[in-house]
């Protein structure tokens, strides 16, 4: 009746786990593993499949899914076996060697018969990874097909016999009913389907290296859960891993993987999309201490903080004179050292951003070059020379700051020019990257006024981009806007009166977002002078779903701002303010506030900054810190959060 024959649970009984059995599971996958003492006890007599006729079948495909360990060059393991009682020849079998799939079948057509082996070369399957294989025989074809790949066909001279008796015999999983040559991998599947090649009936999963016919109700994925303490009736075991370092990715490939954080003493469990905390001590931040005094070539406008993969974290400090220009800064031992030096223009700040396998980092320059020409220029990393050397030049005018981000898969940049000569009413321009070119071309101007910042953010399936606008040549009291991603072009969706807004910066605390300005000074020709033009307030706005809009949530007194940055420590969020200037001194106090649910944010810590720029916040195995640059002096510092 052509239904499939599951030799993989005619193994288990029905009252737990065969002896020589265990279940281990493995990126999320569950498959037995076999013992080598026993190999008898991990057989059967063919007679509990072929019920009715004693013949094995002349067409038929095996199904098996498998994850194979390493195997030594010389060494064949069996995955099953069919073996007469009385005779150690295999009747049929299929067995691995690296990089070979052998398939074996005895022909009794001659007196005394002999064995048959069709061998398919190039099957790769020691790579750690699970495996379907789907092997159809018919006469003198035979057929093999590695994960719904293509399929590797073959004809050989000896065709698979149409008569083979399986009287007295019995199936062997994993041996040839001696210890040598048993499977060290594991299996999930092995089914015998006559009739038919079964290719159309397995290929119809998604995971094809886990596509599947029949598996035993052991190795379902979700066990059952045991009833109030029972245990559970076929305990399995895991591979564990634990990954340090960074948050690595969690994907049903790693599920049931763990992850230590060591920066947060963390322990978490991956569980196919996202990790779980098992174990974690909750740090509340203490206190701010000063960690290092960062000497740079000049005045800092902006600093980047950035991880190239295999290479470090590095620090890029825009400085405002050439030469000798930019620095590059590498993390060695516990502090930044200088590593690169890179000609600016009065660079404002820097953008590290990556496209597929390409590495980035684009500076805003302010002025014109010792040749009159205005470029901003974006770098490359080549791995080879591990530095960034020149990639692309892009025409600005007094660039302030760049955006980068990806829209539905296509990768723009955007610049934020502030003014050309003295008009401050000019076009910021976004480029979408060329893949053919593999250059930025030029996809859409938005009017800015004497910009000074883009923020890129996305709300669910929306995408928004920001302008902080600052001067329109004659008030710094003017809307800053924030534009919606619709039909392959950013349109207007909201504007929010500023003064002199310097920054924007989203966040989200829980599933809340906000939008949080930095106004760095109130200025109108026409209107009468204010007592003190930089002590004014910066908002924070949070975004309102029903309105579909961004509200007002809270306004904090600030001193010329003109950077808020977001951070987080254990389950404590925080906002620090670039306080820059108070109308006599630029020796001011910036301010980390904490956020305190109904209250809003709350300052928590004073820091002694001198013409505080730029924040970074930025994580190592040691700890936490923040990294501020000075536009007022060559020193920028680095502070570690020191916590509890």
């Amino acid at each position: 009746d052509l239904r499939p024959l599951d030799i993989l649970s005619e193994v288990v009984p029905a009252t737990g786990l065969a002896r020589g059995m265990r279940v281990f599971q493995v990126q999320g996958v569950h498959g037995f593993q076999l013992a080598a003492s026993r190999p008898r006890v991990l057989g059967f007599p063919a007679s509990r499949l072929f019920i009715h006729c004693d013949r094995f079948p002349e067409e038929f495909s095996i199904i098996v899914t498998l994850r194979v360990l390493g195997v030594p060059a010389k060494r064949n393991e069996y995955i099953f076996t069919l073996m007469a009682e009385e005779s150690p020849s295999v009747l049929v079998g299929l067995r691995y060697a690296p990089d070979k799939l052998h398939f074996l079948f005895w022909s009794q057509e001659r007196a005394g018969g002999w064995q048959t082996r069709v061998t398919f070369h190039n099957v790769s399957l020691s790579n750690n990874q699970w495996h379907t294989l789907v092997l159809a025989v018919s006469g003198q074809s035979f057929s093999l097909t590695v994960d719904c790949s293509i399929p590797k066909d073959l004809v050989v001279e000896t065709p698979f016999p149409a008569s083979l008796s399986v009287k007295r015999a019995s199936f062997y999983l994993g041996n040839r009913r001696r210890r040598k040559g048993v499977f060290t991998g594991l299996l999930r599947q092995l089914v015998l389907l006559p009739g038919a090649d079964a290719t159309p009936r397995v290929c119809t999963a998604m995971n094809f290296k886990e596509a599947t016919l029949s598996v035993p109700t052991v190795l379902q994925d979700v066990p059952a859960k045991p009833a109030s303490n029972e245990v559970l009736k076929y305990p399995y075991e895991t591979d564990t891993k634990v990954t340090l370092g960074s948050r690595p990715p969690c994907t049903k490939q790693e599920k049931a993987q763990f992850w230590f954080n060591a920066s947060r003493r963390g322990l978490y469990l991956c569980n196919g999309s996202a990790w779980i905390s098992l174990l974690e001590v909750k740090q509340r931040l203490d206190y701010v201490e000063e960690y290092q005094s960062l000497v740079t070539n000049s005045e800092t406008m902006g600093v980047e903080v950035f991880t190239i993969p295999k290479a470090g974290l590095f620090a890029a400090t825009a400085n405002r004179y050439t030469p000798p220009g930019s620095a590059i800064y590498k993390w060695t031992d516990g502090k930044f050292v200088p590593y690169q030096i890179i000609p600016t223009y009065q660079a404002q700040s820097w953008k590290y951003f990556t496209i597929g396998k390409k590495i980035f980092l684009a500076v805003a320059n302010f002025e014109q070059n010792d040749r009159g020409q205005e470029f901003s220029v974006i770098y490359k990393w080549s791995r080879r020379k591990e530095k960034f050397i020149t990639y692309q030049r892009i025409t600005t005018h007094s660039a302030r700051d760049w955006e980068a981000f990806v829209i539905e898969g296509e990768a723009f940049l955007a610049v934020v020019n502030h003014r050309e000569g003295n008009n401050h009413n000019i076009d910021s321009v976004i480029y979408r990257w060329n893949p053919r070119t593999g250059l930025f071309e030029t996809n859409q101007t938005i009017p800015t006024s004497g910009a000074y910042d883009w923020e890129f953010f996305t709300i669910g399936p929306y995408s928004f981009l920001a302008v902080a606008n600052t001067f329109n040549g004659t008030s710094t009291k003017i809307y800053s806007h924030i534009y919606i991603w619709l039909s392959g072009s950013f349109q207007l969706f909201q504007s929010i009166l500023t003064f002199g807004a310097a920054d924007w910066e989203v966040f989200r605390i829980g599933d809340r977002v906000f939008l949080a300005v930095a106004n760095s000074h109130s200025y109108d020709s026409g209107m009468p002078a204010p007592s003190n033009f930089y002590a004014i307030n910066s908002s924070i706005y949070e975004l309102n779903i029903t309105a579909q809009m961004f509200v007002k949530f809270q306004d904090l007194l600030t001193y010329s701002a003109l950077d808020w940055e977001f951070f987080s420590v254990g389950d404590d969020s925080f906002l620090v303010v670039a306080n820059s200037f108070d109308g006599f001194t630029f020796s001011v106090n910036s301010i980390i506030y904490r956020w305190q649910g109904y209250e809003g944010f709350v300052a928590a810590h004073h820091l002694p900054t001198v013409g505080c720029r730029d924040w970074e916040a930025f994580h190592t195995a040691e700890g936490s810190y923040l990294l501020y640059s000075s536009a007022k002096e060559p020193l920028s510092k680095v502070l570690k959060l020191k916590t509890t």
